[in-house]
C-alpha cells in the first residue's frame, strides 16, 4: 500500500496497528519512503514464512541477495532496504505477495512486456488458475469496500480489537 506522508502520521497508525492486530498474526511493515509517500506491506506472518519457505521462490530471492538462510524479519529488512535503494524497484516483491514464481520471473525476463493476462500482477504462466484468484481478490475488495461504506473500520472489518 502507498500512502501520502501528509494525509496522516503513518509512523503512529503503524505502531498502533502492530500492537492491535499481533494477536491475528498481521503485520505492517515500512518498506520504503520516496518523498512524501511511505510504501507499507500488511501481511499475516505465518502465511507470508510459509510461502517464503517455498524452494522455488527462496531459490528466486537468493539471485537478489536473500540469503538461504534469513528468516522472514530478515528477508523483509531486504526487500526494504531494495525498495530504498537505487537499484530500481525490487520486482521479487512479487515473491513476497505470493505472486506464482513462473509470473514473477516471466515479468523480471520480458520487463513487464509478452504476458498473457494483466490483472492484479501480470501473467506469463497459468492463465486460467491466475484468473480464478483475480475473481476471488475482487470478491474480497467487494467486501472490504463494502463494509468501509457502511461505515466500519479496518479494525472491525478484520474483528481486531
Amino acid at each position: 500500500m502507498s500512502f501520502d506522508k501528509n494525509e496522516f502520521d503513518v509512523y503512529s497508525s503503524v505502531e498502533s496497528f502492530n500492537k492491535k492486530a499481533y494477536a491475528k498474526g498481521l503485520k505492517i511493515k515500512i518498506l520504503c519512503e520516496c518523498g512524501q509517500r511511505c510504501l507499507l506491506m500488511l501481511y499475516n506472518k505465518q502465511l507470508l514464512q510459509r510461502l517464503l519457505q517455498d524452494a522455488s521462490r527462496r531459490q528466486l530471492l537468493e539471485k537478489w541477495g536473500y540469503g538461504r538462510d534469513m528468516d522472514t524479519e530478515q528477508c523483509l529488512d531486504t526487500l526494504a532496504k531494495r525498495c530504498s535503494g537505487t537499484g530500481g524497484f525490487p520486482h521479487e516483491i512479487g515473491v513476497f505477495l505470493g505472486y506464482p514464481v513462473e509470473d514473477v520471473k516471466g515479468f523480471i525476463l520480458h520487463k513487464g512486456c509478452g504476458f498473457k493476462l494483466c490483472g492484479y500482477w501480470k501473467v506469463y504462466g497459468d492463465e486460467k488458475q491466475a484468473r480464478s484468484t483475480f475473481k476471488k481478490y475482487d470478491k474480497c475488495r467487494r467486501y472490504l469496500c463494502n463494509k468501509l461504506g457502511e461505515g466500519l473500520d479496518l479494525y472491525q472489518i478484520l474483528r481486531i480489537s
